[in-house]
């Protein structure tokens, strides 16, 4: 089934070809600001009239002259306002007949994408030199929110973690490792804390000559697979990977070990990748260092960039593992988009390194590659948010102390529920919380991270989003309720009950826009204002109390579509739902 917007653009553009002769027409049909102007808005009719010459209201009025006589059932009715906008009114009629559809099949509220497509997601990306923290949090949830909306849409997706656990920073640790190993066994307790284990090995390298000259020779010995190196290398790696899947179950996050993009995996492919920009005569030496230039990269004075592939002591650099990660996903993975979830602040990298991969074929001719950039989690005091001592959080404690916080919430609220339910309560609020209050962000902003807000039950936060799904929930398990609520034929016998039920039937509309444009609080907003109308239509509207059988039956399929509405939204956020709270 084709969402409203879909429908309305074919018709539309059907419309417009034949009163114009134009094969390719796109009348560019919008969500209506206000509810005055109609459901929704055709926006390109200015646009298509200016390439003809022609007076745009007249071909505004010719097109929805041809549709109302087609007697579409969807349509009430069109209007020409403005310059040329057509403001469309939908038919009571045509949208009770989607959603008592929708309400028999819930699995239609998001319906397959027309073309599935092949997409790498890769998000989380920690360095396993340390333990994940909070700068680490948007990229992972944002990630898997993506990656989520995509394979429900029926594209087939790809997760890649493309972990750090190569590179100079292993040849300290497995020399400070082997120092402890040899000190207190197999595996010192120290490594539990791995960045407790880091500051120690950097404190050491920094203040021993001795030590870090062993500390290159093992950043060498590794390099070249020596066992004994690797099988300490592979034991901090196990250690480490341990903590990063502590943080994707609290986190409800869909990694797992079967989605390691490991740097390591590039290792022997990286010299060839220089061979082959060098092969293309895209290489320059500079101070040693390996470089492409590329002509639409320069500096403030003027100077161009270079993108460094290999360093002057022959040392590789993420933008030469980013070229052989592109080159497997165009060629060997056969990838139609690749995403790429990082920080802002990568985003000149990004750039180049895309660049380079064009100009040297290591990305295919049909991939689209697309850096996903998002913002900095910021504390009140408008800095990066960290402990009072200036260190970054780890993430494990921001997701304890959100559970406890969650806890305090829901003892306030529901004192009478029992110890385990509370507990069991607090876990998802606490975890839904922090992901919710990232997600409903725009991306590309920096935000500041307040528990007060977060935590609210009021506003566009998880909690209000939860409470209302609960609510939902309890009315259908009244008795009265058992029998009706399985009933589909939804009516609308109140001014209350059509803009929930076109909202309802707008989630395939949202869904599609964040698997297109990546932004997941366009999904957050929807669901917010779709709890916003739920609670009108329930402050206005007798549900169980209903006096007509037929009218209370209706009301509680509403009840129903508008509980599985908001479940099967959270869920493609990553958030779990609760059936009392």
């Amino acid at each position: 089934m084709d969402t409203l917007k879909q429908y309305l653009n074919s018709l539309l553009a059907t419309a417009l070809a034949g009163e114009t002769g134009l094969e390719q027409c796109n009348p560019n049909v919008i969500t209506a600001s206000k509810p005055q102007f109609g459901d929704y808005q055709a926006n390109g009719i200015m646009a298509l009239a200016k390439r003809l010459g022609s007076n745009p209201r007249e071909l505004a009025g010719r097109v929805a002259a041809r549709i109302e006589a087609s007697n579409d059932p969807l349509i009430r009715q069109l209007e020409v306002a403005g310059p040329g906008f057509i403001n469309v009114h939908l038919s009571d009629a045509g949208l009770l007949a989607r959603a008592r559809q929708i309400a028999a099949q819930p699995e239609m509220l998001v319906p397959q994408a027309d073309s599935a497509q092949t997409v790498v997601v890769d998000y989380s990306s920690p360095n396993l030199a340390k333990e994940m923290h909070v700068g680490h949090l948007r990229g992972t949830i944002i990630g898997d929110c993506l990656a989520r909306v995509l394979e429900r849409l029926g594209h087939r997706v790809i997760r890649q973690n493309h972990v750090g656990d190569w590179g100079t920073q292993f040849g300290m640790l497995i020399a400070h490792l082997q120092e402890m190993r040899a000190e207190h066994g197999d595996m010192p307790q120290k490594l539990a804390d791995l960045e407790v284990f880091y500051r120690e090995a950097k404190a050491h390298f920094d203040s021993d000559p001795e030590f870090a000259d062993a500390a290159r020779k093992s950043v060498v010995r590794l390099q070249s697979g020596d066992p004994e190196y690797v099988e300490v290398w592979q034991q901090f790696i196990e250690e480490s990977l341990r903590h990063c899947e502590i943080i994707y179950d609290k986190l409800n996050v869909t990694l797992s070990r079967a989605d390691l993009d490991a740097e390591s995996r590039y290792n022997e492919e990286l010299p060839k990748i220089v061979e082959t920009l060098k092969e293309q005569s895209l290489l320059t030496v500079s101070d040693g260092a390996r470089c492409v230039f590329m002509p639409e990269f320069v500096g403030k004075e003027g100077e161009p960039l270079p993108v460094i592939v290999q360093k002057s002591d022959g040392g590789y650099l993420y933008s030469t593992t980013d070229l052989a990660a592109i080159k497997l996903r165009s060629f060997s993975l056969g990838v139609d988009r690749s995403l790429y979830v990082v920080d802002a602040r990568q985003s000149l990298h990004f750039q180049q390194v895309f660049a380079v991969a064009k100009a040297a074929g290591f990305a295919s001719p049909s991939i689209s590659l697309e850096h996903v950039a998002y913002g900095t989690m910021m504390g009140k005091d408008g800095k990066p948010f960290q402990t009072r001592s200036g260190d970054l959080v780890k993430l494990v404690d921001l997701l304890d102390e959100s559970v406890r916080r969650a806890y305090d919430l829901v003892t306030d609220i529901s004192p009478k529920l029992s110890e385990d339910e509370r507990e069991h309560i607090a876990a998802k609020v606490g975890i839904a919380t922090v992901k919710y209050a990232d997600l409903s962000k725009n991306r590309t902003s920096d935000y500041v991270f307040d528990w007060s807000t977060m935590l609210s039950l009021q506003g566009n936060t998880a909690p209000y989003l939860l409470y209302a799904y609960a609510r939902i929930k309890s009315i259908l398990r009244h008795p009265d309720a058992q029998d009706s609520a399985r009933a589909k034929n939804i009516s609308i016998s109140a001014p209350e009950e059509r803009p929930l039920l076109l909202k309802l039937l707008q989630l395939p509309e949202v869904v599609q826009a964040v698997a297109q444009d990546c932004y997941p609080n366009l999904l957050c907003t929807y669901l917010y204002e779709l709890a916003g109308l739920y609670m009108r239509f329930y402050e206005a509207c007798p549900i169980l109390k209903a006096e007509q059988l037929a009218v209370r039956d209706s009301r509680l399929a509403l009840c129903a579509l508008t509980a599985e509405t908001l479940r099967q939204g959270l869920d493609l956020l990553g958030i779990d739902t609760l059936e009392k709270m």
